[in-house]
């Protein structure tokens, strides 16, 4: 490990009511439009979500979450707090999505991130992630395209 980085030991957990009020902030922190406390804890029991947080004991260190329907999956959010960044958690988000996805069936799991973030965009290129097209002025605070980036999946069989 490098000097200055401590030593995590992360788990990847389903998101919790208890985790919510710390993962609002986080959104605070994260996004010029966060999302509430009770917009995240009304994805506790959503059968059509699927929201980790990522933990070291009763630390919690990041979250990310994503919509699934019609074997789609729509990452919505993946936030880790700054000073556990680096540290491969995003990655870890990441991946339980993408692993979650393929467990459901989907075709693809597809996502938005602004072109500026740049630390995110090259997280989620190196995990499989293509360009597949561009939303103009997307963002706001400030003003953004996104880049839609997708990572689709092989059906069994199929070559």
């Amino acid at each position: 490990m490098r000097k200055g980085n401590e030593r995590i030991l992360m788990e990847i957990v389903r998101l919790q009511k208890e985790h919510c009020e710390i993962l609002a902030e986080l959104e605070k922190l994260c996004f010029s439009h966060p999302w509430s406390q009770r917009a995240i804890e009304d994805e506790v029991h959503n059968p059509n979500a699927y929201f980790v947080t990522a933990v070291d004991g009763d630390k919690i260190l990041g979250y990310g979450g994503m919509h699934c329907t019609h074997q789609e999956c729509y990452v919505d959010n993946i936030a880790v707090f700054g000073h556990h960044r680096k540290k491969g958690v995003g990655t870890a988000i990441v991946l339980a999505l993408v692993h979650e996805a393929q467990r459901r069936g989907a075709e693809y799991i597809s996502l938005e991130v602004r072109p500026s973030n740049r630390p995110a965009v090259g997280l989620y290129t190196k995990l499989g992630f293509l360009e597949e097209g561009r939303r103009r002025n997307f963002y706001n605070d400030p003003t953004e395209d996104a880049l839609i980036l997708t990572r689709r999946f092989q059906k069994e069989g199929k070559a």
